[in-house]
């Protein structure tokens, strides 16, 4: 695959200390210095639909552990980036790898159901339980533990499934639907977490309360993630690095301090100015 890098996510020194078995241990290097594969890597990407570009020369790299943010307006690309990395969009160029593996070379269903994937509304099955919402991909993994694992789940983003599990996601608040979304992905128990606007659609106070959860979740599984968000204010709180997306290319990829200090472009200039953070 592309080239090694020496970046640690900050997030990715965590451990659980309850339920030691919940999510497989990460590999840990020899020396601070070790140099690791990243664990999501796009490289030269292009995507056209018809006249319009959606990406194109598109590059990006997330350590083990990592989260990266991909910010942007909206067309900038983003989303058609976050999935190429699932096979939810095919590029018409370039090379995307998964944990090593070229992904255009993978099983779709067996990828879909290895990576982690949370989207805007949730998309939970309305006639299915909580629970059984939650226990969807070790399901259609055939694992006999799936509602085990759909529990530890729901326990791990805050929603006990005594209380929770027996309901329909229509008795659920929108931030409670979104905790049932994101146990649905964890309950694979995957490496890699992919989340396109996973707060958009919420209220501020409940949008506030989910940021700060999902960073405390994210920092103590130690899992790579991908995050797609068009609030820079929010990726700078989650994310280690953000990559800004304008018209399908990549103008700057960063840590918030470096975008902030240094921006290369006159377009990373105007979002920080925008978000109040220049």
């Amino acid at each position: 695959m592309g080239d090694e890098v020496e970046i640690r996510g900050s997030r990715g020194q965590g451990e659980i200390t309850a339920g030691e078995d919940v999510f497989p241990r990460r590999r840990t290097p020899s020396s601070p210095e070790a140099v690791i594969r990243p664990a999501l890597e796009a490289r030269d990407v292009d995507k056209r639909y018809g006249s319009v570009v959606a990406l194109e020369d598109a590059s990006v790299s997330v350590a083990e552990g990592e989260c990266v943010a991909l910010v942007g307006e909206s067309g900038s690309g983003k989303t058609t980036l976050l999935r190429t990395f699932n096979r939810m969009v095919v590029p018409d160029g370039g090379t995307v790898w998964v944990e090593g593996r070229n992904v255009g070379e993978a099983d779709p269903i067996e990828l879909r159901r290895n990576v982690g994937y949370v989207q805007q509304e949730g998309g939970l099955l309305p006639h299915w339980t909580v629970l059984k919402n939650a226990s969807l991909v070790p399901r259609l993994r055939a694992l006999p533990d799936a509602e085990d694992r759909a529990r530890s789940a729901l326990s791990l983003v805050g929603l006990d499934p005594e209380t929770f599990g027996a309901r329909w996601p229509r008795e659920l608040s929108g931030g409670q639907r979104q905790r049932v979304a994101l146990a649905r992905a964890l309950a694979g128990r995957p490496r890699v977490l992919l989340l396109d606007e996973p707060f958009g659609a919420l209220d501020a106070i409940t949008r506030s309360e989910l940021q700060s959860a999902f960073g405390d979740l994210v920092g103590r599984l130690g899992v790579t993630v991908l995050l797609v968000t068009h609030d820079l204010r929010e990726a700078a709180m989650l994310a280690d690095r953000i990559a800004v997306l304008h018209t399908g290319r990549i103008e700057q990829i960063g840590t918030p301090e470096a975008l902030t200090r240094e921006p290369a472009t006159s377009y990373v200039s105007r979002l920080l100015g925008q978000a109040g953070l220049a």
